[in-house]
Formats: structure tokens, sequence, C-alpha cells
């Protein structure tokens, strides 16, 4: 298969887009990654775009016909595509198979979401429920806030199996503020959340679910954002005039999907995550062991664990014991969120697959903040989910030889 680069990667900072328009946040974020390269979008070959609430919170549809109004991308294949928290995950995907089935040389992936009001301001028990609707109808019944209640059942049956307690979850998510305070582009970059706040349910920091242990800060953000991405074939570099040496190749990449309901499955040990991250280091002829940067897709702080787990660096029931020890830290042995996670960056659903992914291309090119830069970063990988541990979307990343 043609190899495929990133060529530009660019992001809006995350939290709050106020009354920008869905159509002005599909613009700016074509035009903006364009501007990164100098390059224009009429030599943009192919495109797809990753949404989740665009029909229940934005009343837009045909997202695509949207990228198609920026001057240059008309009558151009272009798609929309939605696999709930995967979908900017998929978008990339979409955009490489794309370029290496000859269809072009140059393509564009952006991934948004806008799920806050013009005034900043959010709908909880909206964005819940519209939220819920990637979930199985059966395991919807008695929930109020339908995916915090799915994977706090998740954080129980993870203690239970293997022994973790609620302050080595905090640790996930304490560590992960602590990056986001030196992220400019995270949602929580001026909240400091201390590992004794973080475990202690008092305050802000409240059980979500009556009986079940997650608290507020196991949980990632109500999220505005957008980010986009440029992908290229090595031909597609020179008719962007971007030097390889100044790129990141996407070396490996899978995806995978389990069945919806969670029920009557082991979600502790995902066979769709597995699959997908086994198929994406045989494409990268790689190993966890050759990774030291990583974005785990964190909704939850279990996921922080069993993130650690899919991607290989942590055994079975040993992910959040691999944050506690340091080794998650960026001058640990893998930096893992190193931009904060979805729990202190923040989560704009489609365009959190994008963002892990150009995240850990800044990683490999040394364009990270100076206190988040991960010494001699060497390769990396990347784990999007959607819905309870459905979708899976991996990749590995290396520097561009």
């Amino acid at each position: 298969m043609k190899k495929i680069y990133i060529a530009a990667y660019h992001q809006s900072k995350f939290g709050k887009l106020f009354d920008m328009t869905v159509p002005e946040i599909v613009a700016n974020a074509v035009m903006e990654t364009c501007a990164e390269i100098g390059a224009e979008p009429a030599g943009i070959d192919v495109g797809s775009i990753g949404a989740t609430c665009n029909f229940s919170l934005n009343e837009q549809g045909l997202l695509a016909g949207l990228m198609a109004m920026v001057p240059g991308l008309g009558a151009k294949p272009i798609e929309a595509v939605e696999n709930a928290c995967a979908s900017g995950g998929q978008a990339v995907l979409s955009v490489v198979q794309k370029l290496q089935l000859g269809l072009g040389e140059v393509g564009i992936a952006v991934g948004y979401e806008k799920m806050r009001d013009a005034e900043g301001k959010m709908d909880g028990a909206l964005i819940g429920k519209v939220l819920g609707y990637f979930s199985h109808p059966d395991e919807r019944q008695g929930k109020v806030y339908i995916f915090p209640h799915l994977f706090a059942e998740v954080m129980r049956d993870y203690m239970a199996a293997h022994g973790t307690t609620e302050r080595e979850f905090a640790e996930i998510s304490s560590r992960e503020y602590a990056n986001g305070n030196n992220n400019p582009y995270a949602q929580m970059q001026k909240i400091q959340v201390s590992l004794d706040e973080a475990a202690t349910p008092e305050g802000r920091n409240r059980y979500i679910v009556e009986g079940l242990p997650l608290k507020t800060y196991d949980c990632s953000q109500i999220t505005d954002g957008y980010a986009g991405m440029i992908l290229a074939t090595e031909e597609g570099l020179s008719k962007l005039g971007v030097a390889k040496a100044d790129c990141v190749e996407i070396a490996g990449y899978g995806q995978a999907t389990d069945p919806l309901a969670k029920g009557g499955r082991d979600v502790l040990k995902p066979a769709g995550a597995f699959r997908a991250m086994t198929d994406a280091y045989n494409m990268a002829d790689a190993g966890p062991a050759d990774v030291n940067v990583a974005e785990i897709h964190d909704c939850f702080t279990v996921m922080g664990a069993i993130g650690t787990e899919v991607i290989g660096k942590a055994e079975y029931g040993k992910g959040a014991r691999y944050w506690v020890d340091g080794k998650a830290d960026v001058h640990g042995e893998c930096g893992i969120n190193t931009s904060g996670g979805l729990i202190a960056k923040g989560h704009p659903v489609g365009a959190t697959g994008v963002a892990m992914i150009g995240w850990s291309a800044w990683q490999l090119l040394g364009k990270a903040p100076a206190e988040l830069q991960i010494p001699n970063p060497k390769l990396a990988a990347t784990f999007n989910i959607g819905g309870p541990i459905c979708a899976s979307v991996c990749t590995v990343l290396k520097r561009a030889e």
C-alpha cells in the first residue's frame, strides 16, 4: 500500500466556540489547517468529516456538503462519517483509505463538535440524552446519564476484578489535569486538581450514580472544538511542497467493532479494541515495546486504565498501576495523554480522534509544549473508541524516513 503522511495538523482551543455556527466551524477547520502549510483547498483531492451530535444538537446533516462549500473543494469525493466518539479517528482512516485506493494524492480529515450554546452554556440533561443514543436501547432504562452510568459499572467491575482502588483511578485524572495545565489548547488548562481532590468525594467531585464509584473528576468534559489534518502520499507531499522530513507517517492502523450492547461480553478486555491495536502494530511492523508516545481514549478514568492495556504498555488488570508508578508521565516509560487526555484537554466528540493523532504527530516532531515534550520520541500509538467500548480505531505513527 502507498505510504500515507501527515502533512499538516491544526486544532482550535477546546472548550467553547460560543456563537460560531456549524458552517463556520467546518470552513475554519479546513482553511486554518491548510494555512499551517500554506496550501490551497483546491489542491486537496478527497475529504472526510466526522461529527456525532450534528443532527441531535446542531440540526445539521450533509456535513460533506458544508466542506464542499469551501472554495476549491466542490465536486470532489467527500464523505461524512459517524462512529460515535470514534468519528474523528474514522474520518482519518477514511481519508487514508481513499488515498490508498488511488482516488487522489492529498486529502483532509476534519472532526468537530458543537455541544454548547452561543453563550457557552450547556444543557447537561439534553447532552446526556443525545449521547445516550449511542448505546443499546435495552441498556438505557433506569439511567439518567447513560454513559457515565455504563462506565461507572465498568469501573466497578474493573475494581472487583483487579483490586484497583478509587485513589488509583484518581492518579490518572490528577496527572492528566497536570498535563492539561501546560497545554494551551486544553479546556481545563487553568484548572488544577490534586490527587487528594480527585480521590475525595466532596464538593464538585461528587459520585455520579449512587452506589457506583465514578466521580466528577473521573469524567471527560463537555466540549466544543474542531481539528483538521492534511494527509498525503509521497507524490502528494511533492505537490504540497512539504518535505517528508517534516512529516509523520501513519505506519499502521486498525479498526474493529464489538457488539453495541455491553452485556454478554468482556468489556474489561474488549476483543475489537485489542484486534484493532494488533492490526495497527502488525501493519507498522512494530510492537508495544517500540512505543513511547500514546494518546488513549480516557472518556472516564477506567478507560485510561483499560486503554493502557489495549496499547500493550500494561498487562491485563495493571493499567491503573502503570499510571500510579509514574510510567505514563512525560519522562516515564511511555508518555500517555500528555495532552491532558479527554479528561483535561476536553472531548469535542467528533474532533477527539483527529486530535489524538495530531497531538501524537506533534510529539514525534518535537512540537509539543516544552513541559510536555517527550524526550527522544520513537513511535506513537493512538486508541480512539466509540460507545460502550464498541467502536475502536487505532493507529501507529512514526517519523517519516
